[in-house]
Formats: structure tokens, C-alpha cells, sequence
């Protein structure tokens, strides 16, 4: 693993972890969308590492930024509101209790395995990209993520 990606991943697995505590949401699955997400944190507007959008529930610090939605099978450029944070791990814990709270996301508390968690959300429509799912798992499995569940 290149050092920046081991110092990034160092820094957010007491948060993953402490949101898998409080909310149920597997480590791995926090940690690998974070990856995702913020390209192993090189992207993190806001300290927003999961792209969670600042909708009209969202009563916090907002960042507008450029980004992408698949639509229809194509990658199309959008501006949109995301969530903003004082730190990363306050990211992380709201991320955890976004799932935990959204009622869509519900079945994924009962998959046994990061892995099985990371295919429930995307099937519930956690991102747009079809192919979520995938990256997901790849990435859990690539660094053995599931070790810190």
C-alpha cells in the first residue's frame, strides 16, 4: 500500500470503528467508501468523505461542488450541495447514522459481512453508478478491510 493511502486509512479506522459501535454499520464499508469516495482522501470538500448531499433535512454546513451522476447509463456533469464537516471523523459518524436513520437502508443491518452490507446499499440506491456495489467489495477485499469490523 503507498504510504499517503496507509497514513489516510490509519487516520479514519478509529472512526469507522467507533461508527460501527454506535450505529451498526460495518468498519469496512465506512472505510471503503471513503476510499471511494475521496479517491483515498484527495477529494474532501467540506471534510465530506462520502458524498452525502446536503438535502432539506440537512440543517449543517452545505459546500457546493462540481461532480457527476450516471443518468440513464451516462456520466453527467452537476453542481450540487453536499454536507459539510469540522473534521473527518465527524463526517464518518454522520455517515453511520445517515444509513442507520434511512429507512431504505434498513436491510443492510442484517447482511453478516461488509461485503453483503456494501451490495444492500447500493441495491437500496445509495449512489447512481451501477457498478457501486463492485467497487465497493474490490476495494474491501483488495485491503482487507473486513478486519476491522
Amino acid at each position: 500500500m503507498i504510504p499517503a493511502n496507509k497514513k489516510f486509512l490509519d487516520s479514519i479506522i478509529p472512526g469507522a470503528q467507533e461508527g460501527h459501535k454506535l450505529y451498526g454499520v460495518p468498519a469496512s464499508v465506512s472505510l471503503a467508501q471513503a476510499i471511494l469516495e475521496s479517491g483515498w482522501g484527495k477529494k474532501t470538500p467540506g471534510n465530506n468523505l462520502f458524498g452525502i448531499k446536503a438535502d432539506s433535512i440537512w440543517h449543517g454546513d452545505k459546500v457546493l461542488v462540481d461532480t457527476h451522476e450516471i443518468i440513464h447509463g451516462r456520466r453527467i456533469p452537476v453542481k450540487a450541495y453536499f454536507r459539510a464537516y469540522s473534521t473527518l471523523n465527524e463526517s464518518i459518524k454522520d455517515h453511520a447514522e445517515f444509513l442507520a436513520s434511512n429507512k431504505r437502508f434498513h436491510p443492510a443491518f442484517e447482511c453478516s459481512t461488509g461485503c453483503e452490507f456494501s451490495k444492500a446499499i447500493a441495491k437500496a440506491g445509495y449512489a447512481t453508478d451501477p457498478a457501486y456495489a463492485d467497487l465497493l467489495v474490490s476495494i474491501i477485499n483488495s485491503n482487507d478491510l473486513e478486519q476491522f469490523d
